[in-house]
């Protein structure tokens, strides 16, 4: 470990910890591409991609941040190959059974949200589990989309309220903002004050439609094997030089 590594263990000095974002969101995207540049096959660019999830989730701990949720699965993965997503599918049990007992340890909360039922039996199985064995810890709130489509959860949140409304359980001028989040896959989450995507791209992919209204976005072309504590740092050097108004002057 370099002189840098070992300095970045700790919040950097030019961030202002009173400054720091509360909730930060990653889109990671460009696992492929690290993969095809390294002249590897794609699920190598998944592994690294998962060991870069890490770090970030411990470096999140390190300085102080909250909560981190994380772009996983989009309901539109499933239009990869099959291969893919079934090694995706196997890679998330497996990271999560062998994750579990260090997340307990340090204290992580971890949270699913997406249409989960419609993910292999295992795999449920595996997440409701270490949800339940996690839910009283407190260091951080890790969140990960799997299977989450921003459009979809805005429709089935539509759909809940409209059958309370129809079987006379809320009334029309009953729904307020307050009420709609309610009935997110991410209730009781705060919504994202930072969202941080990789690979240059510049779209939310239906991620977090409803939560990032007046979230701040930062994009960077670092492919998501590559971003590390550094990247990060840059990241929210770019957050705390920006005036978040929220619709005011």
């Amino acid at each position: 470990m370099t002189t840098q590594d070992t300095e970045l263990l700790y919040l950097p000095s030019d961030l202002q910890k009173d400054l720091l974002p509360q909730h930060v969101a990653v889109i990671m995207d460009g696992n492929g591409r690290w993969a095809k540049r390294q002249g590897l096959p794609r699920i190598m660019g998944h592994k690294r991609g998962v060991d870069a999830l890490k770090d970030l989730l411990r470096c999140c701990q390190d300085w102080g941040i909250k909560a981190l949720t994380a772009y996983a699965f989009s309901t539109e993965n499933w239009k990869r190959p099959q291969e893919e997503v079934e090694f995706l599918m196997s890679l998330f049990q497996r990271v999560l059974r062998q994750e579990l007992r260090e997340m307990v340890e340090e204290n992580v909360q971890i949270q699913f949200v997406g249409n989960l039922e419609a993910l292999p039996t295992a795999l449920q199985a595996e997440i409701s589990y270490s949800m339940a064995e996690t839910k009283n810890n407190q260091s951080i709130k890790f969140t990960v989309a799997t299977n989450y489509g921003g459009r979809q959860e805005i429709l089935q949140a539509c759909r809940a309220i409209a059958h309370k409304v129809q079987d006379g359980i809320l009334k029309p001028e009953d729904i307020s903002e307050e009420l709609f989040a309610s009935h997110l896959y991410t209730a009781g989450i705060a919504d994202p004050d930072l969202l941080i995507r990789t690979s240059g791209e510049m779209r939310l992919s239906n991620f977090l439609l409803w939560q990032m209204a007046y979230g701040e976005i930062y994009i960077t072309d670092t492919l998501w094997p590559d971003f590390d504590r550094r990247e990060f740092h840059r990241a929210l050097c770019a957050y705390q030089q920006r005036e978040r108004r929220f619709g005011k002057v």
